[in-house]
């Protein structure tokens, strides 16, 4: 039988306003979850985001958007949600700094203590929330020190699941493993403890506006695990107005490179012992990194430098000049196309 049908009985929802205990012994959370937006120009879609949330059986929780420089008139849709809303949001509006710059001021402003992290331009079912805590409850108590979070799967506006699901209907195990070892792909969506995330921030790097959030999961992802749940519970979708969210969809090779030499040398460092499941990834990454390198000014014996182990390094020796080659490439066509 297909593990998705295998999902246990939602039960009551009806909307539950008491507040949920919470159990995390480093700081006293005013809610259970805080579920995160970051958005920049979005004010045609966070509608879904909104309406998603007022339908929410479990209520135990605050919206938090962070608003990353938007001229449109995203600050006076949330002033007026916020009159009319039967849940507390907290509004921060920031100078364009990037997606990674809002997510690290969101865990921090956090008073939730499941941080939910849910994009400008998508919706979920209504009883996200409670099934999301169901499954975390549902973690023994004597073992949830050592989990960091609960991942479900997404579908698309048509309702095809996105990528392929987990290899159980639950599966404990961390996303690295379930990356390289069971061959999980496609868009997934899950919250994380707000004490984990803040224990590992995403980096601040100096003119960078983009920093791959995966730099996160991955250090997470040597320390706690994950409880991966055969359950649909969020529907993402995609250029809804026919352009592009600037907050997560980078477009020019040469747009956000030191964001791009982090993440690929987060691959090369932290994630080389998986490179027997997966070679081409890190032949990939191997290339990458060189690319980005160049692009962000960094020299060959900085490049060098900057990986660890024996294994990351030769893969760099062996795949830097295809990685030259490629940044020649990007720059004869921003040559040509100046405004990409």
């Amino acid at each position: 039988m297909h593990p998705l049908r295998l999902l246990p009985a939602r039960g009551d929802v009806r909307l539950r306003s008491a507040m949920v205990k919470r159990e995390s012994p480093h700081m006293n959370y005013t809610f259970t979850f805080t579920v995160f937006t970051s958005t920049c120009n979005r004010a045609n879609a966070l509608h879904r985001v909104y309406e998603s949330l007022k339908a929410q059986t479990l209520r135990d929780f605050e919206w938090l958007v962070v608003d990353d420089g938007s001229a449109d008139h995203t600050r006076a849709l949330i002033r007026a949600w916020q009159q009319e809303a039967n849940f507390p949001i907290h509004y921060i509006r920031q100078h364009n700094q990037g997606k990674h710059m809002a997510f690290r001021r969101a865990v921090q402003e956090a008073m939730g203590e499941l941080f939910l992290p849910l994009d400008s331009d998508d919706a979920c079912v209504p009883d996200a929330l409670e099934r999301f805590h169901y499954h975390w409850q549902n973690i023994p108590l004597a073992e949830r020190s050592r989990f960091s979070a609960v991942t479900v799967l997404c579908k698309d506006p048509e309702g095809r699941l996105i990528g392929n699901a987990f290899p159980q209907l639950i599966t404990d195990s961390d996303s690295l493993e379930v990356l390289y070892v069971y061959r999980v792909n496609g868009e997934k969506w899950g919250f994380h403890r707000t004490d984990v995330l803040k224990e590992f921030p995403i980096p601040a790097v100096a003119d960078a506006s983009f920093v791959p959030e995966g730099m996160v999961s991955t250090k997470i992802a040597r320390k706690f695990k994950t409880r991966f749940v055969n359950e649909i519970l969020c529907t993402v979708y995609r250029d809804v107005s026919g352009t592009t969210n600037q907050l997560t969809r980078p477009t020019s090779p040469a747009r956000y490179p030191k964001g791009w030499v982090l993440w690929h040398q987060t691959i090369l460092n932290e994630q080389i012992r998986w490179f027997r499941y997966s070679p081409w990834t890190f032949f990939q990454s191997a290339v990458h990194y060189s690319r980005f390198s160049f692009h962000a000014g960094i020299g060959i014996l900085n490049q060098v430098a900057r990986l660890y182990f024996v294994p990351s390094r030769l893969l760099w020796f062996v795949f830097f000049p295809v990685g030259f080659i490629v940044f020649l490439r990007d720059k004869s066509r921003l040559r040509a196309n100046p405004g990409t």
